[in-house]
């Protein structure tokens, strides 16, 4: 397909684990009409300062006092994005522009910098407005406030429940909506949650209060929200229910100190629900109990129609153990849906670890080494681990296989043995990346200022990697180093910090900064971002992506063939431009050709887009 704002992309892809995508050639993109150019260059301006993360105070000054409200919103946003303090200042006049995007837009990124001093103008901003006029400027205010008072400062704390009592729990529909949005964020505050006003609107008329206070419960774990969750679980809503389920967990009635028998009896019925959601929370509240008096259950939803709720039975029988379990899980191993067999042989090694081992055995030797991979993880999944199995693995020809492999050992082999860092320090030498990030990894669980030479070693081969992982963790481990001892610390500053040059990479310079006492003053501050892109760039992307989506031209949409149908997705230059930008590229490139979903979690996420 050829037109102006729609392409197809070159890439299928399944709703099931390892099953192949079959892919097309993209078609080319048609030139974008031309832009007014002094509109292109102030756009790109904005993008190139909130690219490197340099604070350019006057443009952004000049950029919020533009006359078109496009603009003054980019401008915004950059402020945010850039993460210097000093922005607040810039910003917060900017809640109180004449255009309401722009207002919102300052709100966002104020809660990006989450400084305290922006929290009497973003409650004024809130507090100005009468509830019929309550729309997305105070809503984003609401938010950062909240992302304020996550940063552990009382006032921020303060100010949401300020907003949350001016609602009541027992009013009827609808609630206002930055009450209703201020219910919604209350997790975010952690301790200083207002827990007893959450667990009020929990018993709210108006489900969408019901929702958004029950959700923040659930996210808190807080043990006076416990009973309020668990009598949701018979809620009459079907959103009420998938909630409560998710947040219900044996953890939390324990620290509640509740029986845990009233829970369970409330969610054994929701394994029978009509709604699949509902379901999978319910098998993953029922799999934190551990018992395997539940198994019998579960056990008939690893038959159900929906795909994610037999998933989810599988993981949960993994959890319960016991003889049920391994009766449902075995026969799953040869079932017809692919997806299902992974899960149920890493399931069935935490259930019965004997059977579990033998059967991933038989697939540890696999041509394919997608098979071998989960083979490492049922290993890992057996109780106690099956330590000769996975160390056999990381011979494995596939890098891949022995990352999984290694990070299993991580997992199982105590802290005392000495014999997994020796194989660690070996493949630190391994041609694949992945790998030596987790050799790397377990080297810094282990500090040892003898490693000092082997993981500069490690950091100057991850220079050509195409993915940054192990250079990440050689210096994770380098500073666990520094950190464990003088020895370590001067070891780590002669032969590392003062021998290898500033690297060009922002977030190995960040990561420096954060662990390696003497990275600071050797090379400087992590900020700017070196960003390899050139003013022309920044200008091209301004021209064909952000320019036209802010003078009201269709967004570009892009098509993702599939072995089970299409997906359409339409990509929002206005929000994300270098992004998009990216992204389009990387269909040009035919990137995606081929890929599979690489990770599928029910009720969560599907994740795409990593041709290893």
């Amino acid at each position: 397909m050829t037109c102006s704002n729609r392409r197809r992309i070159p890439s299928a892809c399944s709703a099931a684990l390892f099953l192949l995508l079959i892919a097309r050639p993209a078609a080319a993109q048609q030139p974008t009409p031309s832009a007014d150019e002094t509109l292109v260059g102030q756009l790109a301006g904005l993008l190139a300062t909130a690219d490197a993360r340099r604070l350019d105070a006057a443009a952004i000054r000049d950029a919020l006092a533009n006359s078109n409200p496009a603009v003054r919103r980019q401008a915004a946003l950059a402020a945010g994005r850039i993460g210097d303090p000093a922005a607040g200042d810039l910003l917060v006049p900017a809640l109180g522009d004449s255009n309401a995007t722009v207002q919102a837009a300052a709100a966002f990124a104020l809660g990006l910098l989450k400084d305290a001093r922006a929290l009497p103008a973003l409650l004024q901003l809130v507090r100005a407005a009468p509830v019929a006029d309550q729309g997305a400027p105070e809503l984003e205010a609401v938010t950062a406030i909240a992302k304020i008072g996550s940063t552990g400062g009382d006032e921020g704390a303060r100010a949401l429940l300020e907003i949350i009592a001016t609602g009541s729990p027992g009013a009827p529909p609808p609630t206002p909506p930055v009450v209703a949005a201020a219910l919604l964020e209350a997790w975010r505050l952690g301790s200083r949650a207002p827990v007893t006003d959450l667990v009020a609107f929990a018993d709210a008329p108006d489900v969408a209060a019901r929702w958004r206070a029950l959700y923040a419960l659930g996210r808190l774990r807080a043990p006076r929200g416990a009973a309020r969750l668990v009598a949701a679980l018979a809620d009459r809503e079907t959103a009420i229910r998938a909630v409560a389920a998710r947040g219900v967990t044996k953890a939390l009635l324990d620290s509640a100190r509740m029986d845990a028998r009233a829970a369970v009896d409330r969610l054994r019925p929701l394994l029978g629900d009509q709604d699949a959601q509902v379901r999978i929370n319910a098998l993953r509240a029922i799999g934190s109990f551990r018992d395997s008096a539940l198994a019998a259950a579960v056990a008939p939803l690893v038959a159900d129609q929906n795909i994610g709720v037999a998933v989810q039975a599988e993981t949960t029988l993994g959890a319960l153990r016991g003889s049920a379990a391994l009766q449902a899980l075995r026969p799953r191993l040869t079932s017809s849906v692919f997806a299902l067999r992974p899960q149920a042989l890493i399931s069935l090694a935490q259930a019965h670890s004997a059977a579990g081992v033998a059967a991933a055995v038989q697939v540890a030797g696999d041509a394919d080494w997608r098979w071998r991979s989960v083979a490492a993880e049922a290993f890992g999944a057996a109780a106690g681990g099956a330590r000769a199995q996975l160390e056999a693995l990381l011979a494995d020809p596939d890098g891949r296989v022995v990352a999984q492999a290694l990070q299993a050992l991580q997992r199982i082999v105590p802290a005392t043995d000495t014999a997994l860092p020796t194989r660690a320090r070996a493949l630190l030498a391994h041609a694949d990346a992945a790998v030596r990030s987790v050799a790397a990894d377990l080297l810094g669980r282990h500090p040892d200022a003898d490693d000092v030479d082997l993981l500069v070693q490690a950091y100057r081969r991850a220079e050509n990697d195409p993915f940054d992982d192990a250079r990440l963790s050689a210096v994770a481990a380098l500073g666990a180093i520094a950190n464990a001892s003088p020895t370590g610390r001067l070891g780590v500053a002669t032969r590392f910090v003062g021998a290898v040059p500033r690297p060009d990479d922002y977030l190995v310079r960040r990561l420096a900064a954060d662990t390696l006492p003497d990275a600071r003053d050797a090379w400087g501050p992590a900020l700017p971002i070196v960003t390899g892109r050139t003013a022309a760039d920044y200008r091209d992307v301004a021209r064909r992506w952000l320019a036209p989506a802010l003078t009201g031209q269709p967004n570009p949409r892009v098509t993702l063939e599939t072995d089970r149908g299409t997906l359409e997705i339409e990509l929002l230059p206005a929000e994300a431009p270098l992004t998009v930008a990216a992204f389009l590229g990387l269909v040009e490139r035919r990137y995606f050709d081929g890929t599979r979903w690489h990770r599928v979690v029910p009720n969560f996420v599907v994740q795409d887009g990593d041709p290893r």
